[in-house]
């Protein structure tokens, strides 16, 4: 399937230009990307591309970082969870902020991949979670959340017993309580990288975090995602000479 660009960054087409259409499969497809118009010429000739492989465990020759924080609002959101044709993206008010060395990021919406984009030792999990921030000064980190088939997991139902079916549906919600520290796995190691965007323009610069510790959800659940989302992941890119970097994640209540 191939639809209208809808960058889930915030960057959209200018009053006046054509929209570019891109997509997962057909003419459309990753592949294709760097083709279809100039600005998403990074997604090919780019060097810190995203997703990668990340390796099973961390080993002596990684490079270990401080932990980044998050903070955490324990309080009733209104949520709006939009299928914008390339994913379901789940935004409310009063985002969590992120915290990696002296850089705070600011949530400002997370989504769903299916199957997973990044892989661990050369495989897939059923889903991807991507919570994307943003810095004041424009900068983006992405934190990687691996779902895999579990027990039902009532988290995550809010979102996914409210999925918008087709290309420009919303759901919006008021008073849903929703943590996001709820959404992640009680074992926070991570990698850390640099790279990019996931789709075009695939802009480089990217901070990612990438959890180690899957998420279980059941059966129903990643079905009730998975059709939704379709086939919607971007295949794994060379790393370049990169060096991935061991990390963790500490959550703290927002003051």
């Amino acid at each position: 399937m191939v639809f209208t660009l809808l960058v889930l960054t915030g960057i959209s087409a200018r009053a006046g230009e054509v929209a570019v259409h891109w997509g997962y499969d057909g003419h459309g497809a990753p592949a294709q990307w760097a083709m279809l118009s100039p600005e998403y010429a990074e997604c090919a000739q780019g060097t810190r591309q995203s997703p990668v492989d990340l390796p099973v465990s961390a080993g002596t020759d990684v490079a270990v970082e401080p932990p980044a924080r998050m903070e955490v609002f324990h309080h009733e959101h209104a949520l709006d969870i939009a299928n914008n044709g390339h994913t379901v993206a789940v935004t409310y008010d009063d985002g969590d902020q992120l915290i990696v060395g002296d850089t705070v990021y600011r949530l400002e919406q997370y989504h769903f991949h299916a199957p997973s984009e990044h892989t661990i030792g050369g495989e897939h999990f059923p889903l991807e979670l991507h919570l994307v921030h943003r810095s004041r000064d424009g900068r983006l980190a992405v934190l990687g959340v691996m779902l895999e088939h579990g027990l039902h997991n009532a988290r995550y139902d809010a979102v996914v017993n409210h999925l918008p079916p087709a290309p420009g549906a919303k759901t919006h919600m008021e008073h849903v309580n929703i943590d996001i520290d709820a959404l992640l796995p009680a074992s926070r190691s991570a990698f850390s990288y640099v790279g990019s965007l996931t789709t075009p323009p695939c802009t480089e610069g990217v901070r990612w975090l990438v959890l180690r510790t899957p998420v279980g959800i059941d059966k129903g659940q990643i079905t009730q995602l998975a059709e939704v989302l379709h086939h919607n992941s971007r295949p794994t890119q060379a790393l370049h000479g990169r060096r991935l970097s061991a990390t963790g994640l500490e959550a703290i209540d927002a003051p």
